[in-house]
């Protein structure tokens, strides 16, 4: 940039002189939050900056945890469960964010994603511990109580009712993504542009590595590919790790609505999206749906590429949308 337009550029920004980049130098932190370890690497240019982002970075993830956990009884979302059947209850701009993305999800997904599963997960949750599955009348009750549908939202007021005493929500599916964009953007403010926050099963990027082309990341299900992202979120769901068998039969964590038990085909799925919380919203009904609807449905979404895998008759099947090679390279690259 010459001075010309350097002094032009000071100008834009009201007089304020913005430092030089010094060298960047790597950065690495973890901390638990949200049930979870959360992951932080970034590049500053000093200690004091990295601090600073670190401190930033895992605050966020802090608040929304305080906010949007269901193992948290005074966390907002328990408050909203317990007022289930009670009229409107305003809620924070946050949650009322993650409501509302939610709640297009559902939609898209023909309600494969459904954050009023709240009854189902708490009944599968107990099945996982015990190693029982839950009679059919348990089910039966729990099922009767999911509906997105019932949860209705008024943007001009910001509240979010739950039509039916019992109700519950559970933004496990959601709640991490939307986090980790949070935490990028928190970066981002404190001149960390060159960031990743990973949660385990998801993460939000910022920009590249200095010289790098985007992060690698491998890829769960499938170690002959890595991916090279940037500024995007990608999530990654299925039973590789969280499963339960009962009875000889192998059942994942997610839990198809239509059943109320968890899948057994093995599903998984990548999801590569324009930010962490549409990619951590995905990943589940892609499992749910199968490749067809589930493929089908990501590519309907811009900047979405997605990968599924599953068992089929006793064989490992794989398919991913057309745009999603673009992201992989050769693990040995």
């Amino acid at each position: 940039m010459n001075r010309l337009a350097r002094a032009a550029w000071i100008l834009l920004l009201g007089g304020c002189i913005l430092p030089e980049e010094g060298p960047l130098a790597r950065y690495e932190f973890e901390e638990p939050h949200m049930g979870t370890k959360v992951r932080v690497i970034f590049y500053a240019s000093t200690p004091e900056q990295a601090k600073q982002g670190r401190i930033a970075a895992f605050a966020v993830m802090k608040e929304v945890d305080d906010l949007m956990s269901d193992y948290k009884p005074d966390s907002e979302l328990s408050r909203l469960n317990r007022a289930a059947g009670k009229g409107p209850q305003s809620v924070s701009l946050p949650l009322f964010e993650v409501l509302e993305a939610s709640i297009r999800t559902a939609e898209m997904s023909d309600g494969a994603f459904d954050i009023t599963a709240g009854p189902l997960v708490k009944l599968w949750r107990r099945t996982r511990k015990e190693r029982k599955l839950p009679g059919a009348d348990e089910i039966a009750a729990a099922k009767a109580l999911v509906d997105y549908r019932r949860l209705l939202l008024d943007r001009g007021r910001r509240t979010a009712e739950l039509k039916t005493e019992g109700m519950a929500l559970d933004l496990g599916g959601i709640a991490k993504g939307y986090a980790c964009d949070r935490a990028i953007r928190a970066l981002k403010s404190r001149g960390i542009t060159r960031a990743l926050v990973d949660t385990g099963g998801g993460m939000a990027l910022g920009d590249p590595p200095p010289e790098k082309p985007g992060w690698r990341i491998g890829m769960l299900g499938d170690a002959s590919r890595i991916l090279v992202l940037s500024n995007c979120g990608v999530s990654t769901s299925g039973d590789v790790e969280q499963f339960v068998e009962i009875d000889g039969k192998r059942y994942s964590h997610i839990i198809d609505l239509a059943t109320g038990l968890g899948l057994t085909n093995q599903a998984m799925a990548t999801v590569i999206a324009p930010d962490g919380l549409t990619s951590d919203a995905l990943d589940t009904p892609i499992c749910i749906l199968g490749s067809d609807r589930g493929l089908k449905m990501a590519s309907s979404q811009k900047g979405v590429e997605a990968w599924t895998q599953w068992i089929e008759n006793g064989r490992r099947k794989r398919a991913e949308t057309p745009g999603f090679a673009r992201y992989s390279v050769p693990a040995e690259d």
